[in-house]
């Protein structure tokens, strides 16, 4: 059997950190690539996956010059060939290549008219939002002015920095103090970019906003659908993908911008069987749908958990996006395991219930008992 490998492991390797020194040593004759490998790899196998990334531009910066401008311009020179300017999606560079935001903040945030063009070229070999972000908070002006030049710039990588870096709720990225609505004018630009790299991360930018703005968020995928800058069925990619957040929490206008209209009446039945049921194993939910005009639908169940202090758990799942014909009923099934050592939901015995959803409205309901 083959030997498995974790994801830091993959990333930063003795073979990965050798690469790194090798394109440094080619830069700048004062780098001992050998004294560089072996100060990485001492301290490295036992560091999780961050603190890896850390290590080496650490150990990095300790080997090359103190002076910011020529150590900026050795990484200037170290940099190989750009990842590929034709591809579209899906490249995100190098992970090698992540510690050189971690050097260029630690030595250049006080120097932003260096270190922002370097972190430019630097993420069109691997993404530099998080490095953007601690210069977005001490100099908001300064990479706001960068990023009215980036938002044109010939790499995808560099106009999807854009939208990435200031993304208001950015996974493990630094909290920024900016005004969350602020990036807005560079998103009316960047979400017609003809590469899905970038208007994935114009949608996931606007679904970090429907939780701060949704109101502003919706208005401006609005105004986008009136100017058809964008393909058409990029834009309801999209918007599809930026109202995720709200259409799972039944968002009345959220859906009827997606089209799923709640001004038709539907007759919708719902069954959950066997009752009682075990932990781990299924509830099966049997569902009937039927409405006198053809509609699209968006179904959904909510699971609602019994909980030891009396309060209750709620939890939305996705069922089946289709249609209903006009007269015909629609059916449905789902068999939900209620499994018993997930590591992220804990289930207790008691009794339980499930809504049906439909184009964010609950039709029906189901009672069940859950035993252990």
């Amino acid at each position: 059997m083959a030997e498995a490998f974790s994801l830091k492991d993959q990333l930063f390797n003795a073979e990965k950190v050798a690469y790194l020194g090798g394109l440094f040593a080619s830069a700048w004759d004062g780098f001992d690539p050998g004294r560089f490998q072996k100060d990485v790899m001492a301290e490295l196998p036992a560091l999780e996956l961050k603190q890896r990334q850390q290590l080496i531009g650490r150990v990095l910066g300790d080997h090359l010059p103190r002076d910011l401008q020529r150590c900026f311009d050795i990484i200037q020179t170290a940099l190989p060939a750009p990842c590929d300017p034709d591809l579209s999606d899906d490249d995100f560079g190098d992970f090698i290549f992540a510690p050189l935001g971690d050097l260029i903040v630690s030595r250049g945030l006080d120097a932003p008219a260096a270190a922002l063009p370097l972190l430019a070229e630097v993420t069109t070999r691997f993404s530099m939002e998080f490095a953007l972000r601690p210069f977005l908070n001490h100099w908001p002006e300064e990479v706001f002015a960068a990023l009215d030049t980036w938002v044109t710039a010939d790499h995808y990588h560099l106009r999807r920095l854009v939208s990435e870096g200031t993304r208001p709720r950015l996974p493990w990225g630094e909290k920024v103090a900016i005004d969350p609505l602020r990036p807005l004018p560079l998103l009316d630009q960047l979400h017609s970019d003809p590469t899905r790299f970038v208007t994935r991360s114009v949608a996931n930018h606007l679904n970090d906003l429907s939780r701060i703005h949704p109101q502003d968020m919706m208005n401006r995928l609005e105004t986008w659908k009136t100017q058809a800058a964008q393909h058409e069925k990029e834009l309801f990619w999209l918007t599809k993908h930026a109202l995720r957040t709200l259409v799972k929490d039944g968002d009345t206008r959220a859906l009827a911008q997606l089209g799923y209209r709640q001004d038709v009446p539907i007759a919708a039945t719902l069954t959950a069987s066997p009752d009682p049921v075990r932990i781990g194993d299924a509830v099966t939910l049997d569902i009937t749908l039927t409405a006198d005009s053809a509609l699209p639908v968006l179904v959904d169940y909510v699971m609602h958990f019994h909980r030891p202090n009396g309060k209750t758990g709620r939890k939305v799942h996705k069922l089946k996006q289709t249609a209903i014909r006009a007269g015909a009923p629609l059916q449905l099934s789902k068999a939900h395991k209620l499994k018993g050592n997930a590591s992220t939901f804990t289930l207790h015995p008691g009794p339980h219930r499930v809504e049906l959803q439909v184009n964010g409205r609950i039709l029906a309901e189901a009672p069940f008992e859950l035993i252990a």
